[in-house]
């Protein structure tokens, strides 16, 4: 009697891990076709990044490479980069169809809104920091350059510098995100979250100065975004503490 349940639970797990490999092979093989493109641009693309930086050296400077397989290994480590970003949405959908059958439906109509809303604001963090912060960090860098130094940038010393940037403002972006989910949870109050305003302010300058480089302009520029993205978070979550109440009031009228 006690052999039936064991072979169901090792028919399940085994069901489970075949769906697993199955759903990240569908994610592997997307990350690749978008892959594919990007490695075939990605001296272009390698270009447009380091934009920003040429733009505001001397004129006819321009980025150095310091061994013989930056020139290729750099652009295409980007053009990787890109592919995944390419593909996140198609890549999370697959995490998403792996997990959403163990959910309720009260979980999955949460959800689904909130993972929209996170890639999107990750990309919206990309791109304030490549429109936004990168002009003003270049900017701040160049002009404090000493006379006799010629800021020669390496390309794989760059590529790193931006990827820390972007993944810094892209995760710094998903503040509301985290706000939200905290009220949901129930972790935390809205009234504790409002009246930890002056914390919070406290925190984001600390975690901007850590992430970001040591000048004022970049670390003001993550900072600022963040505490205007908790206050977003905070309104948004306010928003859906109401709508809760509404429906669990309504839900008791018509139970009584």
């Amino acid at each position: 009697m006690s052999a039936e349940p064991e072979s169901l639970a090792e028919g399940t797990l085994i069901s489970h891990l075949l769906e697993l490999r199955s759903r990240l092979l569908r994610a592997f093989i997307a990350v690749l076709i978008c892959f594919i493109p990007c490695a075939f641009y990605s001296n272009r693309m390698f270009d447009w990044l380091a934009r920003p930086l040429v733009s505001k050296l001397p004129t006819g400077q321009k980025l150095i490479a310091t061994t013989v397989t930056a020139t290729f290994t750099a652009p295409l480590k980007l053009s990787f980069v890109a592919g995944l970003m390419i593909a996140m949405p198609y890549v999370l959908f697959q995490v998403w169809a792996f997990v959403a059958p163990g959910l309720y439906r009260k979980e999955k109509r949460f959800a689904i809104p909130l993972l929209v809303s996170s890639i999107l604001l990750f990309y919206a963090g990309v791109v304030f920091a490549y429109f936004v912060v990168f002009p003003l960090v270049f900017r701040f860098f160049v002009a404090t350059t000493p006379a006799n130094v010629m800021l020669m940038a390496d390309i794989t010393n760059y590529l790193k510098f931006a990827l820390t940037l972007f993944l810094a403002f892209g995760v710094a972006f998903e503040t509301p995100v985290a706000v939200v989910l905290l009220v949901l949870t129930n972790l935390l109050t809205l009234e504790k979250l409002r009246k930890a305003r002056g914390y919070v302010l406290i925190i984001v300058f600390v975690i901007a100065a850590i992430l970001t480089p040591p000048d004022v302009m970049s670390q003001t520029a993550m900072a600022v975004p963040m505490y205007l993205l908790y206050e977003g978070g905070l309104l948004f979550a306010s928003i859906l503490h109401k709508q809760k109440q509404a429906a669990a009031s309504a839900a008791a009228e018509t139970g009584s």
